[in-house]
């Protein structure tokens, strides 16, 4: 029969689950997941592997509770922004610092996309999460431009193919870093092709 995890009241004790989620999320973004194990998590977190095991099934649960802590402001910055009253003022200044906003992101947490990313195609839990957190950005990007009087039609379909856009363009400047292809113009490109996407939905 399996055991049951538990879920800490005490203060203690929820420091040291959180310190556990802490040190193994840096760990498997460091190291690789398949490089990481519960004893050198145990290790670094100061706990025995006994009292991870009564907090998480597994390293996986440990990892998908990372992503649950710290994977917005890593993946998706996006949602990690008060957008409610957000006002657009100047369309085309708000999607260049959006592109270099991400592009920076890409840069300080380059390693744990790597690591993280590479899983969305192995781990069905890590897939999940990127799913629905693309969806959830989508989402709060529409409610935003909606607020600020875009026209409805496809503007789901429209933004998602947007942040695909922008993600491809990150990726390709801070990972594939082709010598003979200019990131400048490349980037205007995509902003060119974004704000003509976007031409007739401005009320």
């Amino acid at each position: 029969m399996e055991e049951m995890t538990r879920e800490p009241i005490q203060k203690r004790a929820i420091e040291k689950k959180e310190r556990i989620i802490d040190v193994g999320f840096n760990l498997i973004c460091k190291n690789g997941y398949y490089n990481t194990n519960t004893a050198e998590i145990a290790k670094k977190a100061e706990v025995s592997t006994g009292i991870i095991y009564q907090y998480f099934k597994d390293k996986n649960d440990i990892l998908l509770e990372g992503l649950k802590k710290h994977g917005d402001s890593i993946f998706f910055p996006v949602l990690t922004i008060d957008l409610d009253n957000y006002d657009i003022k100047n369309f085309d200044s708000d999607l260049k610092k959006l592109i270099s906003d991400q592009i920076n992101n890409h840069k300080l947490s380059k390693k744990a996309h790597e690591e993280i990313t590479a899983m969305e195609h192995t781990d069905p839990n890590v897939a999940k999460y990127f799913y629905e957190k693309e969806l959830e950005t989508t989402n709060k990007v529409v409610k935003v431009l909606i607020n600020n009087n875009f026209n409805k039609d496809n503007l789901k379909e429209k933004v998602h193919i947007t942040m695909g856009l922008i993600d491809n363009l990150c990726h390709e400047v801070i990972y594939h870093k082709h010598n003979e292809i200019n990131y400048d113009i490349m980037t205007n490109i995509v902003i060119d092709i974004i704000k003509n996407i976007f031409k007739n939905d401005l009320i």
